[in-house]
């Protein structure tokens, strides 16, 4: 390894503020010195936005490491910390905070030694790209250019490195086949392994999960079974095993959902036991997600090209190289790891993906190369497709061609959720606002490669008359959506246009009738009994509205015709392109009659199928959107018209679907109770002991709204438990205050503190961190009491604030009439204790505590937690004892692991 660099290091926590200087001599720092040391000499830093948040300035600049990392490993993740950067270079991991900043710099050495390795695998293009990024002013470039040698012969671009996608046939429809039980067992037991335990309630699941593929018998009646899976019996495995026999033996293709991006991470990684060679594997296991979720290859190009500035044009070289080696494209959940965008904030990393429907398919220079094409071709050849509810849903919803005829739906408690906002419209201003840029395009001094519908379409739509005349309408009409600055004039009074007189009257109306229950965020109110100003303001904005659709229908029309027609310039490519623009026209068409619907009932007969609102949306007082929303009473119903009705077999799981009651709830969250055939049910306990490895504590002498004492109660448990915290918020003001108070504390204690809507980092990284060190602990809202799976001794305490009831909205009240009143909520908390509870144990050998801090929990929620675990209700003083006794061999462990 080479000498260590003569540069500064500085490393930062809550802890404390450690410099090394260029000797890798190290002494401790206070913030006013070490921002001024900063200043005048770059630091080797590890994520900058997170020391700028140790150190209490908004932006520091220096070298950081994960930038470097991204460089010289791109696709590749590690844990951002410095014990995970130590581990990824090979290097030990430091004891303590003042050798954590000399192994800054021994990372960076390691990682700069690579760009002289013969074998570095990632070496295509890294000249190229160090180049540019030196002429953006990228700090680590000097460095990487004294190491790197000039390639012998010129690099190619990265946009002629990528493969293209061939066109091919659309596939055959599935085979008609039945499986049968034992087969099904069979095909488990391959994929299990020899020797693995034999688990009875898996063997159960995989074979009754055969009857969801056999070919039904009526249209419009699926073959649907609901499987209550307990945590521990391997029901990824129990489905996957009749699902890739059916694939193998049909020529069909099965869709697996999930909720979260963590199941299908896990899932693509099952795949090595279905196909051991990669190559097969990359070809039969597919991952799908909406095209928001891909890198945009003209967007890239944009970028690249002088479209970004400054910081973000080194985003954009760091994104292209990674583009050049990653598997699928996927920015959000793949191979890009999560922490590069976070590292560059508000540098545009969206920008880079198709979010706004822009796509001009194969009109796109890059559309050979394309990766959301590339990988929608691969799904329709796959075995497995791996995807989301919401993809699959969309997809239904807006009848996209190759439709899965087999889908299995994993996380199903969270389908009814799905649901709700994939059937749902929002008339707002962002989202007019949005539309109007669609059609339009830029106006004023926007800049950039965005570009309206008529500069889109006009070649295309210049061969009929017609055509060209409806786009011209079209444009012309969209002029009378709301454009810039549309807040500010409604606020003053002076609203233009009538959808900006809309938004105001709907404004207007909300403030004079919600009452807020917290002056910092947002507002709403239920739409009903509207005064005549907001009758008439909706009259006049369902016009504006129907004189956009129309001209998009006829121009979707004569685009229909001019494929019909086949002229002599309508290549593949420009049928692609065709073809694109009305599927992306058919979906704004959808939008806006949802929104003229909704206008359409203002001062007349409520729809009893549809609960809408007036919304003011805020954060922290400050006003960002206004408008009016509508949600399906029971989303089920949709979801149960489009989705399930036309496939042949839907098998939905998960550890929670029953949740202690009935099969009924059951069914009527998954859409099974609106099917004319009834679904089939399954169960299967859990093959944990959660009397034995867990117990659920009740503290009961905290006050309702003390922070102090709340925060106080958390810095205690988590020092009782040695880390290894996950703390549950209901909201995220008191979450803030809660991590304010005692990140320092347990910082000097040896126990990091992470924390959504706080760290500058994201969900899935901090989840990451977490799992990395189990002296760690991590506090978060809803989205964590959901996605985390951190089996072993990383997590050991489970801390929930107070009870979850639900937010008391105009939606939630309409349901709760509805549901059974005060049942329906208790169903709800019910759901939510149960899946924070079950991230204790997720495998053999966990144990831990689950503590709510709520002295006035309702015995009749208890059901929630399995059968026989002991239920404590008690003083903090005894609680922080009792996790302190109950886990001392841990975190003993944990202190001798560290």
């Amino acid at each position: 390894m080479s000498p260590p660099l003569p540069l500064p290091a500085l490393h930062a926590t809550h802890a404390g503020i450690w410099r090394a200087d260029g000797k890798g001599e190290v002494r401790s720092l206070g913030r006013g010195e070490a921002i001024a040391r900063a200043a005048e000499t770059p630091h080797i830093i590890l994520n900058a936005p997170l020391i700028g948040e140790r150190l209490g300035t908004p932006e520091i600049s220096g070298l950081d490491l994960l930038e470097l990392f991204a460089f010289i490993h791109p696709a590749r993740f590690a844990v951002p910390t410095v014990a995970g950067m130590a581990r990824a270079v090979g290097l030990e991991v430091p004891g303590d905070e003042m050798a954590a900043a000399r192994t800054l710099q021994a990372i960076a050495v390691r990682l700069l030694d690579v760009t002289e390795d013969q074998d570095w695998a990632e070496r295509e293009g890294a000249w190229t790209t160090n180049r540019t990024l030196q002429r953006h002013g990228w700090p680590w470039s000097p460095l990487v250019d004294a190491r790197l040698p000039a390639p012998r012969k010129m690099e190619r671009a990265l946009f002629s490195r990528l493969p293209e996608w061939e066109e091919k046939a659309d596939p055959p429809p599935p085979r008609t086949v039945t499986l049968g039980d034992e087969e099904a067992r069979a095909r488990l037991a391959a994929l299990v392994g020899k020797g693995a335990e034999v688990r009875e309630g898996q063997r159960a699941m995989a074979a009754e999960a055969t009857h969801v593929f056999d070919p039904r018998n009526r249209p419009g009646e699926p073959n649907m079974l609901l499987a209550d899976a307990g945590t521990g019996i391997g029901k990824t495995l129990a489905y996957l095993a009749p699902a890739s026999l059916w694939a193998e033996k049909s020529g069909g293709t099965v869709w697996v959902s999930t909720y979260t991006k963590a199941l299908q991470r896990q899932l693509d990684g099952e795949g090595a036991r279905l196909f051991p060679d990669k190559e097969e594997r990359d070809a039969r296991i597919v991952v799908r997600k909406g095209r928001e979720n891909y890198l945009c290859l003209l967007n890239l190009e944009d970028a690249m090209q002088g479209g970004f500035l400054g910081r973000a044009a080194v985003l954009a070289q760091l994104v292209g190289r990674w583009a050049g080696y990653s598997k699928d494209g996927d920015m959000v959940g793949g191979d890009l790891p999560g922490w590069l965008p976070s590292l560059f904030r508000r540098a545009g990393a969206t920008a880079l993906t198709d979010r706004r429907g822009e796509c001009v398919y194969a009109g796109c220079p890059h559309y050979r190369r394309c990766l959301i094409e590339r990988a929608e071709r691969a799904g329709r050849e796959a075995d497995i497709v791996i995807a989301n509810h919401a993809l699959v849903m969309v997809n239904a919803a807006r009848a996209r061609p190759g439709a899965p005829t087999r889908i299995v739906f994993d996380e199903g408690h969270h389908l009814f959720d799905a649901a709700d906002s994939t059937f749902a419209a929002a008339l707002t201003g962002r989202e007019a606002i949005e539309l109007r840029r669609w059609i339009i395009g830029p106006e004023g001094k926007s800049r950039g490669r965005r570009r309206g519908l008529e500069a889109r379409l006009m070649d295309v739509a210049s061969y009929d008359e017609e055509g060209a005349l409806a786009l011209h309408e079209a444009v012309k009409a969209a002029q009378q959506l709301n454009s810039e600055g549309w807040l500010g004039r409604i606020g003053e009074g002076d609203p233009w246009g009538p959808i900006e007189k809309l938004f105001a009257e709907v404004r207007s109306m909300t403030y004079a009738r919600a009452s807020a229950q917290d002056a910092g965020y947002g507002l709403e109110t239920e739409l009903a009994e509207p005064d005549g100003a907001l009758v008439e303001a909706a009259e006049a904005a369902l016009e504006a509205l129907e004189a956009i659709a129309k001209p998009l229908a006829r121009l979707s029309r004569r685009l229909e015709a001019v494929l019909e027609d086949a002229p002599d310039w309508l290549d593949s490519q420009a049928r692609a392109r065709v073809e694109g623009s009305i599927l992306a026209m058919g979906w704004r068409r959808e939008t806006l009659a949802a929104w003229m619907a909704m206008l359409g009932r203002i001062g007349g007969a409520g729809d009893p199928d549809f609960v809408d609102w007036l919304a003011i949306a805020r954060v922290e007082g400050r006003e960002y959107d206004v408008g009016l929303h509508r949600h399906w009473l029971d989303p089920t119903r949709p979801l149960a018209k489009a989705v399930l009705e036309p496939a042949h077999g839907v098998l939905v799981t998960s550890a929670t679907l029953r949740n202690g009651g009935d099969w009924s709830a059951a069914e009527a969250r998954t859409g099974a109770a609106h099917l004319d055939k009834p679904a089939a049910h399954f169960e299967a306990k859990s093959p944990f002991d959660y009397a034995g490895q867990t117990e659920v504590l009740i503290v009961n002498d905290l006050g309702r709204d003390n922070v102090p004492a709340l925060a106080g109660a958390y810095a205690r448990l988590i020092e009782a438990a040695g880390g290894g915290t996950l703390g549950l918020f209901t909201a995220i003001k008191r979450l803030r205050a809660v991590h304010a108070r005692i990140a320092d504390r347990l910082a000097r204690a040896g126990l990091p503190l992470y924390a959504q809507h706080v760290d500058p980092i994201d969900t899935g990284t901090l989840v990451d961190i977490f799992r990395d060190d189990p002296r760690a602990s991590l506090l978060g809202t809803d989205a964590l009491r959901d996605g985390v799976d951190v089996p072993g001794d990383s997590l050991r305490l489970v801390v929930m604030e107070r009870v979850p009831w639900p937010r008391p909205t105009v939606l939630h009240g309409a349901r709760r009439l509805a549901g059974g009143g005060s049942e329906y909520d208790d169903r709800v908390v019910r759901a939510k204790l149960a899946q924070a509870y079950g991230r204790l144990v997720r495998r053999q050998g966990d144990r831990g505590f689950f503590v709510l801090l709520s002295a006035a929990t309702p015995s009749r929620l208890l059901s929630a937690f399995p059968e026989g675990v002991n239920v404590h209700r008690l003083p903090l003083d005894e609680a922080v004892i009792r996790v302190k006794e109950g886990l001392a061999e841990t975190v003993a462990g944990d202190r001798i692991d560290a």
